[in-house]
Order: structure tokens, then C-alpha cells, then sequence
């Protein structure tokens, strides 16, 4: 009769150690950098909202508030005319302490192109974040 050996490898025990040193100092590595401060600070982002539509050459800018907006201070509408390369002095406007359903109208800003809207909103924490960005 024939037996038939069974081998059943494993990995080497030098090997075992090796990988497990190498997780044990990356761990330590994370868990430095996070006690340290080394991972820095995070910003939180705001909950706020504002829409775009256009007619014609007036670009219609709806500000539609959020969780965060008792956080808004002022908001600046920016609107770029397609074809341009800068935004004209006209095209940029600044509302303080907006109200939700408070719309803003950039009459002369329009064009048949897509022109480009950006609202940008300072919080009373000093921060500004970028609410809207889009074509219309």
C-alpha cells in the first residue's frame, strides 16, 4: 500500500515576527502622531445653501440658509460672464445678515453663454466657505 505524506506549510516563524514587529511600529507611529498633535486640526464644514437661475441677463441668486445659519454673517455673489476671463465690478455683490428666501439679482450680469456663479459665506467664527459653485 501507498500512504500518501501530507505537508501543510506555514509561514516561517522569522517571517511571523518580521510582520509583526512592522504592525506593532506603525501602530506606534499613528498613535504618536495623534498625541503629538502631528495630525493637525480639522475644519469643520458649514451647512448652508444658496441656488441659481438665470433669465435673460439677470442671474437670480436664492440664498436658502441651512443648519448653520445663524453662523452666516455675510454672503458675497460672484458672477462670471461666459466668455470673460475677469469678473466685472458689477458682477460681484455683498449681502449682510441674509434671511432665508433672500434673493439677490445681478441684472446686467448675464449672458447667453453659461455663466459661472460662486456665493461665498463668512461665519461669525471668521471662516468662509464656498456654498455655491455652478453654471447657469
Amino acid at each position: 500500500m501507498k500512504f500518501l505524506k501530507e505537508e501543510e506549510d506555514a509561514v516561517s516563524p522569522v517571517i511571523g515576527v518580521i510582520l509583526m514587529v512592522a504592525i506593532t511600529v506603525i501602530l506606534a507611529a499613528v498613535i504618536a502622531a495623534f498625541v503629538f498633535g502631528m495630525a493637525g486640526t480639522v475644519k469643520s464644514t458649514k451647512s448652508v445653501a444658496a441656488t441659481a437661475s438665470q433669465e435673460g441677463a439677470a442671474v437670480f441668486v436664492t440664498y436658502q440658509g441651512g443648519a448653520d445659519h445663524a453662523a452666516v454673517q455675510t454672503y458675497q455673489i460672484k458672477v462670471l460672464p461666459a466668455g470673460n476671463t475677469t469678473i466685472p465690478a458689477a458682477c460681484t455683490s455683498t449681502n449682510i445678515g441674509p434671511f432665508v428666501g433672500n434673493i439677490s439679482a445681478m441684472t446686467s450680469c448675464g449672458t447667453s453663454g453659461q455663466d459661472r456663479v460662486t456665493v461665498t459665506s463668512t461665519f461669525t467664527d471668521g471662516s468662509q466657505q464656498v456654498i455655491l459653485d455652478t453654471y447657469v
